[in-house]
This record gives C-alpha cells, structure tokens and sequence, in this order.
C-alpha cells in the first residue's frame, strides 16, 4: 500500500467538523468590476473577516482543540510575526489555557497588541539575528508547553484547508484556486482540500517578489533559503519554506506567482475602495496577482483567499502614501 499522505481530504473535512461554530464560516464576495479587471469569474474568500482577523485561528484552534487535558492544563506556545500569534492566543482563550508567544521586535503594533490583548505572554525576538523556533522550542521545553507552530504541523495544515473547502461548497466548480504563500500551511491546505474535491483543479500560490523562497524551492526541487525579504507583506517575510508544507506543495501546487509591493498596495486600494474590506498586505498579495494579470493562463471561473485583514489605521495610511 502506498505511505498515507501527511494531511488528507477527510483530514481537512474532520477539521472542518471540530472548528465548526467555533470559526467563522467567512462570506464569498463577488465583484463585477472585479471580473471585468480579471477577464474571469472570480469568487473571493474573505478570511480577514475571520476571528482575529485572518485564517490563522483555524488552524492554531483546531491543533490546540486535539491536544489532551493533561496539555492544555500546562499551557501552549507558538512563535509568528503577528497572525498565528493572535490565533494561538484567542484559541488559548477559547480552550480554558494559557499560551506563550515569540514575536519578532518589528511585528506590526497592532498584532503585539492585539495578542496582548487575547490574553498570552510577548517573548520578543530580532528577526534578522535570532532564530524563532529555536527559541519557541527552548521556551516550551523549559515550561512544559506544547508548541504549536505556525505551518509545520499535520492539523493546523488541516485546519487551514477548511477555508478552500468551505469557499468550493459555496462556489460549486473552480477551475483554479489563487492562494497566499507565506511558510506554506495555508497554501498546503487549500491544496489538499481543492484537489481532493476537484482533481483537475489548478492551485497558484502568490509570494512578494523580495520573498520568493517557495518559487526558488519548486524550481530547484528542494527547499532553498533566501535572506530574510524586506516586504511590506510582513505575514510572508520568509526565508525557507517549511519542510512539511513544501513536501505538500512541491506535489500539488501547479505554480507560484510573484508579486511587487506596488501591485500589493493597489490591490489593498482596490479591496478597500472597491469590496469595501480592509486587507493587510499578505491578505492581499492572491488578489494582487490577479489584478496584475500574473496568473497564466487564467481559466473561466477562479477561486482566490484573502488571507488576513489585520493592518492598523495608521499603518493602512502608511502603505496607501507609498
């Protein structure tokens, strides 16, 4: 028999279960000037309406919902620059424990705040001198904390694969899904779930153009490490592609796309003047690419995820004056 596959369709679908009323189901936009500006159909997945802003708390619920009283009693951590901090915080909150964060000094305020917010302890870190999971790791086995990390991990894959499940039963027939890459989970996930509902569907991840690690990877056909990217899209700042997650994408995404800042503050404008939602650069960078027209060819009826909303007022207006 062949090796079972780390994350599976009926992995995706039983996360789908146990997040159920717990997540939000986010709506699916539709835009006619949209369409028009594609030359597609395009059904838009809105997961910065989500709880804490972004498709995170899927993922850090549903691995934190699978771990055992004894766990939970003792507390969990994470490491993130700013959503998967927020998520495992509010899940924490949600499930009675308590949870330590590793940011980065440069995340955005809003997100510290935010996660400060949810109730969990900062531990900060430099971003460009220290290394995150080593620090989380050594933290967690000091404590006695079970570690959640941000994408290397079987159920938050899963958990992140609900949100391309949740936008193919509402929008029937995709012909192809356009997704955010930042370590890997979200894009890992959504291909799992489109491609176990909908096998000849084609699945492009989007990255800055400064932080292309994924595309280098898939080209060179192993994981390959860039310096840390200098992006306005913090939530995709990476420098290696999670070794789980690339072992998923490296078979089931058919392609990367990159994206300029430039074309990422135009899609935010788009998405605020013309959706009327507010997206933060990584949320925005899919529909960047196909504002750009950078996915090719692009079928009749696409998919696309924005990924995550969580941008202050200040910092909006920072990126709208360039």
């Amino acid at each position: 028999m062949p090796d079972r596959q780390p994350v599976t369709l009926q992995d995706v679908q039983e996360a789908a279960e146990r997040i159920k009323g717990v997540a939000h189901r986010t709506p699916v936009l539709r835009s006619r000037t949209l369409d028009e500006l594609v030359g597609a159909e395009v059904h838009i997945k809105c997961e910065n309406l989500q709880r804490m802003g972004a498709f995170k708390f899927r993922g850090a619920y549903h691995a934190a919902s699978r771990l055992s009283a004894g766990q939970l009693a003792k507390g969990i951590a994470a490491y993130s620059s700013g959503n998967h901090a927020q998520a495992v915080a509010l899940a924490a909150r949600e499930l009675s424990t308590t949870a330590v964060i590793v940011m980065p000094q440069d995340a955005p305020r809003s997100k510290l705040e935010a996660t400060v917010g949810y109730g969990a302890e900062i531990v900060t870190y430099d971003r460009y001198t220290g290394d995150r999971a080593a620090i989380a790791e050594a933290l967690a086995a000091e404590r006695g904390l079970t570690l959640i990390p941000p994408y290397e991990h079987p159920h938050v894959i899963a958990g992140q694969g609900t949100a391309a499940l949740e936008l193919i039963e509402e929008a029937g027939q995709l012909d192809a899904l356009v997704v955010p890459v930042g370590g890997g989970g979200l894009a890992a996930g959504s291909a799992v779930a489109a491609k176990g509902l909908l096998p000849d569907i084609r699945v492009v991840g989007v990255e800055p153009e400064a932080g292309d690690d994924t595309k280098r990877s898939l080209d060179a056909g192993h994981r390959v490490s860039i310096p840390v990217p200098r992006t306005i899209a913090d939530g995709q700042a990476l420098d290696t592609p999670g070794e789980l997650t690339f072992s998923i994408n490296r078979r089931l995404l058919d392609g990367i796309s990159l994206v300029s800042d430039d074309q990422i503050r135009e899609a935010m404008r788009f998405a605020f003047e013309r959706l009327k939602t507010v997206l933060e650069p990584s949320g925005a960078s899919a529909l960047a690419a196909l504002l750009a027209h950078r996915v090719d060819p692009l079928p009749r009826r696409v998919g696309v995820i924005l990924s995550g909303g969580n941008v202050s007022a200040e910092r909006f207006a920072q990126i709208m004056a360039g």
